[in-house]
């Protein structure tokens, strides 16, 4: 085909880190570009000022509701993830950590290539693009956490994180401090602790405000509230001739928004589950029948415990700070950070119970009855606490310890499955001592998500796995490049390319994956 026959050289699927990385660095080079984004444009005013605005902080199109956050639940896990231009960027911590050396040396992509060498000039590069700065302040989640590690000797292994957050002088407006003046105008942090919500005042370094507005300027085209339902190769006989892609409104039922274009190249940015569930019906519709029978396997969860304690102390607030302000390893295989939500933002208390471990769910609902008998005011008292994001602290626990699921079609929707290893479980001994320890020094109680407890499965905001990297393609989706096995000119750049348990935050490394990919693909 001639090129002019195509209406872009490669359409993104999905806006969030691997899509605004391919986005900007491919338009660089002086491909067509098209973004397509299932979720909707939200500027500063458009978040929602707590988490109790429903409509613009959930994500249930079901229900009209169009936020920025999505709760899906599995057996095997209950997976957090965001949604809207800019993708998780919207709603995640803002925290780049990068992982130890033995996730480079672990899971489905171990031995083929010297990954920590690799990607460590692509870490640099995601750092200075997202703005990467140490956070300069603790607050009293910090100041608790820093009490913490001291009582458990690892005072050296505390210490503010990396952030992705502009801290200028305090709700003052400046041109743009990372760009050469080439990117917006930016707000200093004011530390008020919405950075999960959607930050409402200009601070958080999201994608909108870097990779994805830069792309723009050098001619990216971004569709919002459009969800693909459909990949096929021009020709079948020759996959090199490119792909017609298929959308819909993903915001209204009306037949005027379904649409088509041309593409000679795909790559897939819409995170486990967008990229899963479109390669499994891809497959499943013969669409892209080449595709391994790897697709959906090999899905890590970071392996995670979420625990909220809230204090009695009426004189502590919680509230205040970025998202994620310190962090520490309490010991050799994962460490912990003090998490946060804006005050007013207190919609989690209504998904909370005491935290109980037991080894089967009769134990723990036993457990729980004693709790509701002997405690009923600590537990039902939460339900009415008005000030509950101030007086709670959310400690969440990661290792780099493997244990996989995999998603396949239902009848309906998605299910999973066990896959190889452990199964994952909220219920890890070294959340619980510290949670227990956090409880004990703010003079607090701790707290779990009740879909953890009652169905003994992880909630995550970390998610990775599903397409991932392997020697061929009976072992893995796509290459060391990133390449997907069968297709010419078709990407992965996402979290389901993560093929190893990192056992922190992921969003540094898969802009640093994505970084390497693009880094490979000629200019035009």
């Amino acid at each position: 085909m001639n090129s002019k026959q195509y209406n872009y050289d490669y359409v993104i699927i999905g806006s969030g880190f691997g899509g605004s990385v391919s986005a900007l660095r491919l338009s660089e080079k002086g491909y067509r570009v098209l973004v397509i984004e299932k979720g909707k444009w939200f500027r500063g005013e458009d978040f929602p000022k707590t988490n109790w605005d429903l409509k613009k902080w959930l994500w249930l199109p079901s229900f009209k509701m169009f936020g920025i956050l999505k709760m899906t639940v599995f057996r095997h896990a209950t997976i957090i993830s965001g949604v809207g231009v800019g993708g998780g960027s919207l709603v995640y911590a803002n925290t780049l950590p990068i992982p130890k050396s033995e996730f480079f040396n672990s899971g489905n992509w171990k031995g083929l290539v010297d990954w920590e060498k690799e990607l460590n000039p692509h870490y640099a590069v995601a750092e200075k693009m997202l703005g990467a700065t140490k956070n300069p302040k603790f607050y009293d989640a910090d100041i608790a956490l820093q009490k913490v590690a001291q009582q458990m000797g690892r005072s050296n292994e505390f210490e503010a994180p990396k952030v992705s957050v502009f801290f200028g002088k305090s709700d003052v407006k400046v041109k743009d401090p990372f760009f050469n003046g080439e990117g917006p105008e930016r707000m200093g942090c004011n530390f008020c602790g919405q950075c999960m919500t959607g930050c409402p005042n200009n601070a958080k370094n999201s994608l909108d405000k870097n990779y994805l507005y830069l792309a723009q300027k050098k001619g990216t085209k971004v569709i919002a509230e459009k969800l693909v339902t459909s990949i096929k190769p021009l020709d079948d006989t020759n996959l090199n001739f490119g792909y017609t892609v298929d959308f819909k409104n993903s915001t209204s039922y009306f037949k005027k928004g379904i649409g088509s274009v041309k593409t000679k190249g795909v790559i897939f940015s819409g995170g486990v589950l967008g990229t899963v569930r479109l390669l499994l019906n891809m497959k499943a519709k013969k669409n892209l029948p080449n595709l391994s029978d790897e697709v959906g396997n090999h899905i890590r969860t970071n392996n995670e415990n979420l625990s909220l304690i809230t204090t009695r102390d009426k004189n502590i607030d919680f509230s205040k700070g970025i998202a994620i302000g310190s962090i520490f390893s309490p010991d050799d295989n994962g460490h912990v950070e003090a998490v946060r939500y804006g005050a007013g933002s207190n919609f989690w208390k209504i998904l909370i119970i005491p935290m109980v471990f037991g080894k089967n769910v009769g134990i723990r609902i036993f457990r729980l009855l004693k709790e509701l008998f002997f405690h009923p005011t600590v537990w039902i008292g939460n339900y009415f606490r008005k000030d509950y994001a101030k007086r709670t602290v959310i400690l969440l626990f990661m290792q780099h310890l493997d244990s996989t699921i995999k998603l396949k079609r239902g009848w309906f929707n998605l299910s999973s499955k066990l896959s190889s290893g452990l199964k994952p479980t909220p219920f890890i001994p070294m959340a619980k001592t510290l949670a227990d320890k956090v409880a004990k020094e703010i003079n607090g109680n701790a707290f779990m998500m009740s879909t953890d407890i009652l169905l003994g499965s992880p909630s995550t905001a970390h998610i990775l796995g599903g397409s991932v990297i392997g020697k061929d393609i009976s072992n893995g989706v796509i290459d060391a490049d990133q390449k997907v096995f069968g297709y010419d000119n078709m990407y992965v750049c996402d979290g389901s390319a993560v093929s190893a348990n990192p056992g922190v935050n992921p969003s540094l490394t898969i802009t640093a994956m994505t970084e390497r990919v693009m880094s490979k693909i000629p200019e035009k």
